[in-house]
């Protein structure tokens, strides 16, 4: 039987703001299988974001177990928990956060690059990946000439150029309009199924939510 690609073990999260304490994550389990794409339902506020951060490995001060294609990530250094990072997650967000001066091919080879693959290869996945989203005509326009949901397929695509494990997406279609926003997510959720990924979507939409495979939801920092 196959293995988590991520396992999450009483995880918790607190703040302290104005001298209060906020418990945001309060004991949250979770195991997300290879190829399962799951949705992270929940308002704004109730700390998908907080969560998605910890699975990603992005800040510190969490408590509990983060378990990343089997590798204890909570007992891991600085050094390690980066190459968990780079071999075998994808982040894909709400604002896509490209690179204003390079192209849409040239945003998709960078994380490559920074991965240690040949330019060669990293190109030629741009362009495969660029196409399926159907984005074929548009690799050399830089995102002031994409349209926002252009901008956004550039996004998706630099966030499944390493083949991840696991592709946590954070509000991946929350700044698109209705019609944008269900063609985008569509093609994500094919793509991301194409290449065999697990997924963690971050919304709180439940119309998109039911399209995927299993949908979580985020309550007063436990999930349900």
């Amino acid at each position: 039987m196959s293995s988590p690609v991520v396992e999450l073990r009483g995880l918790t999260r607190s703040f302290e703001q104005g001298g209060v304490r906020i418990d945001v994550l309060r004991g949250v389990d979770l195991a997300i299988m290879p190829g399962e794409i799951v949705a992270l339902l929940g308002p704004s506020g109730s700390g998908k974001s907080t969560m998605l951060q910890a699975v990603g490995l992005l800040e510190g001060g969490f408590g509990g177990e983060i378990s990343i294609a089997g590798q204890a990530a909570e007992k891991s250094d600085a050094h390690a928990r980066t190459a968990l990072r780079r071999d075998h997650l994808g982040f894909v967000y709400q604002f896509h956060h490209l690179l204003p001066d390079f192209d849409a091919t040239e945003n998709v080879v960078l994380p490559q690059l920074v991965a240690g693959k040949p330019k060669a290869e990293a190109e030629a996945r741009a362009r495969e990946l660029l196409t399926a989203l159907g984005l074929g005509h548009r690799l050399d326009h830089r995102p002031s000439q994409l349209s926002g949901g252009e901008q956004q397929r550039v996004a998706v695509a630099r966030g499944l150029a390493n083949r991840p494990k696991l592709v946590l997406a954070d509000e991946p279609t929350g700044n698109l309009d209705e019609v944008t926003s269900d063609k985008v997510l569509g093609q994500f959720l094919e793509l991301v199924r194409g290449e065999g990924s697990a997924a963690l979507i971050a919304t709180h939409n439940e119309r998109l939510a039911a399209r995927m495979d299993r949908v979580v939801r985020l309550h007063d920092g436990h999930l349900e």
